[in-house]
């Protein structure tokens, strides 16, 4: 079997060949995004491997069914790329719902504590032989209370993350976690109170239309002075022209970014020596109180190794069976996880 695979980075290639080989399962390897103008690079190939920044719309989906390219294997648990209800009856989408949720909880926490005790900052200073301790000044997450929007596998990993530095969890899911909440450390509320009583706000939900832009200007306007924004979920979760405003009228005291909601034009690739075309994302990252990463939180050994097991392992479940557990069912054009697998 062949899968034409796009996006491809240096460090996509080991596990992938090393699955491939095991399911008999041959990768051609591009580094071009799959869009429009590159989806003809699929042709005689019996599916395509996609990543969160390729453009799988409409015109893409018509154009690998006229080529009897029948399977779309998502390396990620997002989908938001995917026109999922132009898919119906033409492209089979199979996802990876879970991998290591500690890479992504892990990084979330590795960014708050670097923001908060301004890591970053020291370790410029000392480079420069600079030992000085003005203005680094940070605060205690002993006692702090943190609002967790989404408590999946990565949601409740971080929460666990919280609890042992003797944080208070706010938590909000519209599907609330079994025997999350014990009504003491942990509490489900709704978004309001979550806004109003959070010192810490980490996203970890899917993009829908319901969590587009969660945090914008509204929800800004109801959040402490001085709160702290975390997203290493999905970049339009975030507003960023609200976030910036907020960031300068001093509402936001600071960001920790490792997604962004126009990233597919720049994250993953080096722009180094280039101008920055993108003005709220140039001046997001010259606020010396946010910090970004280039959605980097996946990226582990154990998460790799993962990824590439269960994409591989997709593929030839379906090849052999036409059925996979982790197909996306769109039948009624909705999100959720096929129940029986027959979505055409």
């Amino acid at each position: 079997m062949k899968i034409a695979f796009f996006d491809t980075k240096p460090y996509d290639k080991p596990s992938f060949e090393k699955y491939g080989k095991d399911y008999g399962i041959k990768f051609k390897f591009f580094e071009t995004k799959l869009n429009e103008d590159t989806v003809d690079l699929a042709q005689g190939y019996d599916g395509v491997c996609a990543f969160v920044n390729d453009t799988v719309n409409s015109a893409v989906i018509d154009r690998l069914n006229d080529m009897k390219v029948n399977i779309l294997a998502l390396r990620c648990a997002g989908f938001n790329n995917v026109d999922m209800k132009h898919a119906y009856g033409k492209l089979h989408v199979l996802r990876v719902p879970a991998y290591s949720p500690y890479a992504v909880a892990e990084h979330a926490m590795a960014l708050l504590l670097t923001s908060i005790r301004r890591i970053h900052k020291a370790y410029i200073r000392t480079k420069d032989f600079n030992f000085s301790l003005s203005g680094l000044t940070g605060f205690d997450l002993y006692g702090k209370t943190v609002g967790v929007i989404g408590t999946g596998r990565i949601g409740r990993v971080f929460i666990d993350i919280c609890r042992g530095f003797g944080m208070k969890v706010l938590a909000y899911d519209k599907f609330p976690a079994k025997d999350l909440d014990n009504s003491d450390t942990v509490r489900y509320v709704e978004l309001d109170e979550l806004f109003a009583n959070s010192d810490i706000i980490s996203l970890h939900c899917p993009l829908t239309e319901d969590t587009h832009h969660i945090i914008g200007r509204e929800a800004l306007d109801k959040c402490k002075r001085g709160v702290v924004i975390l997203n290493t979920s999905r970049g339009a979760l975030v507003d960023a022209e609200a976030l910036l405003e907020g960031i300068k009228s001093r509402k936001v005291g600071a960001a920790c970014l490792d997604v962004y909601e126009e990233e597919s034009d720049f994250f993953f690739e080096d722009f180094s020596g280039h101008i920055m075309e993108d003005d709220t994302l140039a001046r997001l990252i010259t606020m010396p109180n946010v910090i970004v990463t280039s959605h980097q939180a996946f990226l582990t050994e154990e998460a790799l190794e993962n990824i590439a097991e269960t994409t591989v392992r997709n593929i030839a479940e379906f090849a052999e069976t036409k059925h996979c557990p982790n197909e996306l069912c769109y039948r009624c054009g909705n999100t959720e996880d096929c129940k029986d697998g027959k979505c055409f």
